[in-house]
């Protein structure tokens, strides 16, 4: 597999979890702290949200790709949402894993229809691509 890449962005992060993290270009930076959860006092930003975001946000946009090239796919509708559920923890082996739960809302999109749209989108997206078969991920209409 070649990928040409068509964009490419940088950002750089200082002090791990309890630091900053800033894209090169300055258009986003973030205060990074380790969630309560793992023991920090969480005030700011941590990796698996961010993570969350992307993954969100990338997955409804290759919802939207899905349909503009397959007209037998419904089209997205504005109030489409989908929800990224993020999870970390320790692996039973060593280190830290993560966990995704991906819960996409389609208003007024018959059930199939909408679990085909979310099932193409799965092939789409560059998020899927680089979690499949590295962390377990669950998709799920509301």
């Amino acid at each position: 597999m070649t990928i040409t890449p068509r964009y490419k962005t940088s950002a750089t992060a200082t002090g791990g979890r309890d630091g900053k993290a800033a894209t090169d270009d300055g258009s986003f930076a973030v205060t990074l702290a380790v969630p309560k959860e793992l023991g920090g006092d969480g005030q700011g930003n941590n990796p698996e949200q961010l993570f969350a975001s992307g993954y969100a946000a990338c997955f409804l946009g290759a919802m939207k790709f899905a349909a503009s090239q397959d007209k037998a796919l419904p089209r997205v509708p504005a109030d489409a949402s989908v929800n990224a559920t993020v999870g970390i923890g320790p692996r039973s082996d060593k280190g830290f894993g993560l966990t995704v739960e991906l819960v996409v809302t389609l208003p007024g999109v018959d059930r199939a229809a909408g679990e085909a749209l979310i099932a193409e989108a799965d092939t789409i997206c560059p998020y899927s691509h680089a979690t499949r078969g590295n962390i377990s991920v669950s998709l799920a209409l509301a």
